[in-house]
């Protein structure tokens, strides 16, 4: 089971990582054995299914995200626990709001993460 204060940790952490644009802490946050799911992958053209099984094609895939979004600053929102779960919520690409779901291990690393994003139009 994991924490609230696990939970708030990993995501303050995750998100200062993205600020600094420093991807080796970045990947810090994710196993070697990862499943990842990110409309954003066909978006940048890294292929078409939009899931990355390997860590080394993670950081090939964030590393492009890095240099396509120089002034890239996420802002955290909020923070969710479930369990071996968390869902951070937080305000991603051009301020575009995102909830990442990231199923971590017992090493309170990621193993499997789901991105969605929101279509920057309130549904409310």
């Amino acid at each position: 089971m994991i924490t609230a204060v696990q939970a708030k940790d990993f995501a303050l952490d995750w998100i200062h990582s993205w600020n600094s644009h420093d991807l080796n802490s970045i990947m810090e946050h994710y196993d070697t054995k990862i499943e990842f799911h990110s409309p954003f992958i066909p978006l940048l053209k890294f292929n078409e299914t939009g899931i990355i099984k390997s860590k080394e094609e993670l950081a090939k895939y964030f590393k492009i995200g890095l240099d396509a979004y120089p002034d890239l600053r996420f802002k955290l929102h909020n923070v969710f626990t479930g369990i071996n779960t968390i869902t951070v919520y937080y305000a991603s690409v051009n301020s575009r709001m995102a909830a990442e779901v990231f199923h971590l291990n017992k090493n309170g690393k990621a193993t499997k993460v789901f991105c969605n994003y929101s279509n920057n139009s309130s549904i409310y």
